[in-house]
């Protein structure tokens, strides 16, 4: 209980051992960490000669560590052997079979990217003046303000754990049945905010209580348990796709409602090819329509906004039309999410406004 106690209050004198066992009571698989570092600690010679797979490798099934989260545990008997053997060992927690998603806010000194890249799909314009905003705290406090809603840097609701760099972790629970990906703050790829990374299925979190070189990774405030993904943060993460749909369960595009495809037809002028294209993509955010969660409805509505958002600036469509078209199909959709709807929407328009799609084609 005591060493327990320690573990919650960060304090660096704890066992890694202790800090193993607490988490994996929690449901957490644990893997070792370097000592002193915050990467995976190496085993298995093999991995590092030839560069084999985890499927390839033997370590797993001989009882030994490797290929980091992979060989993730909640075996007593494996935990009790690995620190108590190798107390050096810091203490990895594998986000996906734990259930967890987390937010890891840095706090790095880089250079400031293109505005395209602070929150990406959402437009920040040109007149908007992003002095002093430096890194992760600030965009997310910004993608929060946006929303409405206490950045989840300040919730208190939750386990957050300060990182020796000066970041933070901030841990919540996965829903049952979706699977979140990860994603770097810094990437051109799947990202949330600049500066801001996910840790969830294929990733692993530094446990709190865990100290390497550059000091110990301690929990702040009193709450020690990670609360449940907050539904507004959910949907951003699914906007910005790090949701792995459901296959099984979406269903496949269906037409677009009466009501809205008139309206399509009025905003196209009943010809051409912008009623054509703006109808595919508003009948992937109708079919959504059939799936209460887990069919990407925030990536679809975005994406159908920023192909709007081309149209218009191109000619072909009226902005109030495509707006009116947009939040009718996404009513339908997911009645009363009005606002959120219209943020989402709005955002793509921007954006799309930026990137003039000429009849023909599809962005």
């Amino acid at each position: 209980m005591a060493a327990e106690l320690r573990v919650l209050h960060g304090d660096s004198r704890v066992p890694a051992l202790a800090t193993a066992r607490w988490c994996a009571s929690r449901g957490w698989p644990v893997h070792p960490l370097a000592a002193g570092r915050k990467t995976p600690a190496g085993n298995c010679k093999a991995c590092r000669d030839t560069g084999h797979t985890h499927q390839e490798c033997g370590c797993a099934a001989a009882g030994r560590w490797c290929h980091g989260f992979h060989a993730a545990t909640l075996d007593a008997t494996r935990i009790e052997r690995w620190w108590g053997s190798n107390p050096a060992l810091g203490v990895g927690v594998a986000c996906g079979p734990a259930g967890l998603v987390v937010i890891d806010v840095d706090a790095h000194h880089q250079q400031l990217p293109g505005r395209d890249r602070l929150l990406p799909g959402i437009a920040i314009s040109a007149d908007i003046d992003l002095t002093g905003l430096a890194n992760g705290f600030h965009t997310l406090a910004v993608l929060a303000a946006l929303r409405g809603v206490t950045s989840p840097a300040a919730d208190e609701s939750t386990l957050r754990v300060r990182t020796p760099s000066g970041g933070l972790h901030v841990w919540y629970r996965a829903r049952p049945g979706h699977r979140w990906h990860c994603s770097a703050g810094s990437s051109n790829g799947r990202a949330l905010a600049w500066q801001v990374d996910v840790r969830a299925h294929g990733g692993y979190i530094v446990a709190p209580g865990t100290t390497t070189r550059d000091g110990t990774y301690t929990p702040l405030g009193t709450v020690r348990e990670p609360a449940s993904l907050p539904p507004w943060l959910a949907a951003e993460l699914e906007r910005t796709g790090h949701l792995e749909p459901d296959r099984a369960r979406v269903p496949a595009p269906r037409a677009v409602p009466p009501r809205a495809r008139q309206a399509v037809v009025a905003a196209g002028g009943g010809r051409g090819q912008a009623a054509k294209v703006l109808a595919g993509v508003l009948a992937e955010v109708a079919a959504c329509a059939s799936v209460p969660e887990g069919a990407a409805f925030s990536e679809k509505l975005n994406r159908a906004a920023y192909t709007a958002g081309g149209l218009v600036a191109a000619g072909h469509l009226e902005e109030t039309e495509a707006e009116n078209v947009l939040k009718e199909v996404a009513e339908q959709a997911r009645p009363g999410q009005d606002r959120r709807s219209a943020l989402i929407i709005r955002s793509g328009l921007n954006a799309g406004a930026r990137r003039p799609l000429p009849l023909g084609s599809r962005q």
